[in-house]
């Protein structure tokens, strides 16, 4: 039952892992919970893409971003596991991934996320620590996080 990862620019990715990728963004961030938003932002183009695969589907994703692109250092964004899989914890692997990625793409030990509020412990499982006070985006209460190591 494991994953299989890779890693891709925009340029590198298929049309049909782009579709994939977007449709499982807005079966979450759109459709779920509720929000209707733009969630093509014009840095996809900007992003490497990590994306796990399961029987041929992709059923994970985040976009990593250099410094100077979401905000001063490194970051991850759009972190998203299908709601069919989630019992099996992937996210957690996701974001194993997306750290490692982070370091290995662009050699950057310090990130920062825009993290849903309600995910705060499981970002904080993953070494993050809160660095800013509640604010909404899209509605949705955020908090600003780091990891630095």
């Amino acid at each position: 039952m494991a994953l299989e990862w890779q890693i891709k620019s925009f340029e590198t990715l298929s049309v049909t892992e782009l579709y994939d990728i977007l449709r499982l963004r807005s079966e979450i961030f759109v459709v779920e919970q509720n929000c209707v938003y733009l969630d093509m932002d014009n840095k996809d183009q900007k992003a490497l893409h990590l994306f796990g695969t399961f029987e041929g589907k992709i059923v994970a994703h985040a976009r990593l971003f250099k410094p100077g692109i979401s905000f001063v250092h490194a970051s991850i964004g759009r972190v998203t596991v299908d709601a069919k899989h989630r019992e099996k914890k992937w996210g957690h692997e996701l974001m194993r991934q997306a750290i490692a990625g982070v370091l290995a793409h662009f050699g950057e030990t310090e990130i920062t996320i825009g993290a849903q509020l309600y995910l705060k412990k499981f970002y904080e499982s993953h070494g993050f620590v809160q660095t800013s006070e509640m604010y909404l985006e899209d509605d949705i209460p955020h908090i600003q996080m780091e990891k630095s190591y």
